[in-house]
């Protein structure tokens, strides 16, 4: 086989993977030995893929909907079995799952910020902070089901629908 028929990954590269997959094995191990407020590593990106989420969420797509496909997406890349195993033990740790969740809420701002720029409604209206509240919750809610995918759709049907979505 001819060298350009598989493209290589040069040097650079390969040093810059090697980096970022030490990054992230070391994370878990980090946040167990320091907390998460003495490990260096930035979660900004989190917030704008939320932003991002309502912004550039498609012709003839709601917001909810934009926020839904994003939610839903977070939830199925869970499916690692080394995060997995991170997150029942964050989960199984009542201080840890707290912290981690009130870490995660701290994104609610800028999505409601979102929010409100696109439907015309102020960003301090109780309905949509509510809204932006509500649908960061539903991976934490759905992670413990069998079938996290299908728990985030329910969420956000009855998000979209209110209660008279439950049948009650």
């Amino acid at each position: 086989m001819r060298r350009e028929d598989h493209p290589t990954t040069g040097r650079r590269e390969r040093e810059k993977a090697q980096t970022r997959k030490a990054l992230a094995d070391a994370a878990p191990r980090l946040f167990l030995e320091h907390g998460d407020d003495r490990v260096g590593v930035k979660d900004g990106g989190r917030g704008e893929a939320l932003v991002a989420a309502v912004r550039d969420r498609g012709p003839g797509r709601s917001v909810l909907e934009g926020r839904h496909g994003h939610l839903r997406e977070r939830v199925l890349k869970v499916r690692d079995p080394e995060f997995r195993r991170f997150r029942e033990l964050v989960d199984g740790t009542p201080a840890l799952s707290e912290y981690a969740h009130r870490r995660w809420l701290r994104h609610e701002t800028a999505p409601a910020e979102a929010l409100a720029e696109e439907t015309g409604r102020d960003a301090d209206e109780v309905t949509v902070r509510a809204l932006a509240h509500y649908a960061l919750a539903a991976p934490r809610l759905a992670g413990g089901s069998e079938d996290p995918a299908a728990a985030v759709d329910r969420i956000f049907t009855l998000l979209q629908q209110g209660w008279g979505a439950l049948g009650g």
